[in-house]
């Protein structure tokens, strides 16, 4: 009999469904070393996070998600709430002797995340873990990406080029959520979805960015409120509200190996409606990756003849690729939520093993003070802005 772990899940909306489906999905294909058991989902509407839990497949529900946190079948408490919530919740778990994953950005402010960090240190001591959700870092055509650098098959890094472009909110009447609320969601563009390229740049290359020079813009300062606005889109009303957040980011970055990085993050970008783009140029050849081309790395090396050099497509779906082996035979590609299938098996074994899952905290903190020093640089209109390494 495998041990029991049991989840509990904050929040149901557009992250809920997605890490729901990768609490079902991973017993099923990986030989796991404890069992995670759905155990109860928390939301503030009765109605709605019961009528949540059915469709979902957790056991029960809970409307204060104190509740659910002081249970005593919950093990692990998964945070995919707004980020003005995530540092009561993830502290509050870890006091309560609870593991904790908790979606990305780490919080809403370097403060914030200082605290979670600091407690999420504390509470190892006591054998609980925490790990921060940057689900991308698990996709096989990463994670190869990631093992060709480290393998120094590109050399020194000496570029980087980051996007993640969408257009979800490019219509000027999309209506307004809970992500264009500055107070709920810290950042627009730039904590959503920028912070996501930022942990692909440094994951990849193993480096770090050490300072920024920024520009944030909103581009549609009043939009309609939303009848609901619980998930990613809802359905717009008559009345209308103030956007509070960056509607894109553009900066310029330096990484910790000396070489130059780029970053655009926009959700203004028509056509483009999850485009993670990241290419990184080194002193021995080159990799690109497309998320909207999710299962192909392409990779230029320096050493083939010139006469045959050109960018190498790999089709990353053999059984030797990262997590690919427990899926389809090869050519048979993944798609988003393997993502976050792939999380949940690293983080139960993790657990099993009393190891730091990854991204830490600590990792989450690092992030967080790169958005924080982007801000800075933006408001100020600084040529150049350190990014710190303690506050």
């Amino acid at each position: 009999m495998t041990e029991r772990l049991g989840v509990g899940m904050v929040g149901y909306a557009f992250m809920g469904v997605a890490h729901s489906q990768a609490w079902r999905t991973a017993p099923h294909f990986f030989d796991l070393p404890l069992h995670p058991d759905m155990a109860a989902i928390a939301g503030r509407d009765h109605a709605a996070v019961t009528a949540a839990a059915a469709r979902l497949g957790w056991s029960s529900v809970e409307t204060d998600w104190k509740a659910l946190v002081s249970r005593d079948d919950i093990d692990l408490v998964d945070i995919c709430t707004p980020g003005d919530t995530h540092a009561e919740i993830a502290i509050t778990a870890l006091a309560a002797g609870k593991h904790v994953l908790c979606e990305k950005p780490l919080a809403n402010s370097v403060a914030e995340a200082v605290a979670m960090a600091e407690a999420a240190e504390a509470a190892r001591a006591n054998g609980q873990l925490a790990m921060v959700g940057f689900t991308y870092r698990r996709v096989p055509a990463i994670q190869l990406a990631r093992q060709l650098v480290a393998d120094g098959r590109i050399g020194t890094v000496r570029h980087v080029r980051a996007q993640y472009l969408q257009d979800w909110i490019a219509d000027a009447n999309a209506p307004l959520s809970w992500r264009l609320d500055k107070q709920k969601a810290g950042s627009g563009a730039l904590g959503d979805i920028g912070a996501h390229i930022v942990d692909l740049a440094q994951f990849v290359t193993g480096e770090r960015v050490t300072g920024v020079s920024a520009l944030l813009e909103t581009f549609v300062h009043e939009r309609p409120v939303a009848a609901s606005s619980s998930g990613l889109h809802g359905t717009a009303g008559t009345e209308t509200g103030p956007v509070t957040v960056d509607d894109a980011a553009v900066f310029l970055g330096r990484m910790s190996g000396g070489g130059l990085a780029t970053f655009e993050a926009t959700r203004f970008a028509w056509g483009r409606k999850n485009a993670i783009r990241l290419e990184i140029n080194g002193s021995a050849g080159s990799l690109a990756f497309d998320f909207e081309d999710m299962n192909v790395l392409h990779f230029f090396d320096v050493a083939q003849p010139a006469a045959e050099a050109g960018f190498r497509r790999i089709v990353v779906t053999e059984p030797e690729h990262p997590y690919v082996g427990a899926w389809w035979p090869a050519g048979h590609g993944l798609g988003y939520e393997h993502g976050f299938t792939h999380q949940a098996v690293d983080l139960v074994t993790a657990i099993a093993e009393q190891r730091q899952p990854e991204p830490s905290f600590a990792d989450g903190l690092v992030i967080q003070r790169v958005l924080d020093a982007v801000e800075r640089s933006a408001a100020s209109h600084s040529i150049w802005t350190p990014v710190d390494e303690e506050s």
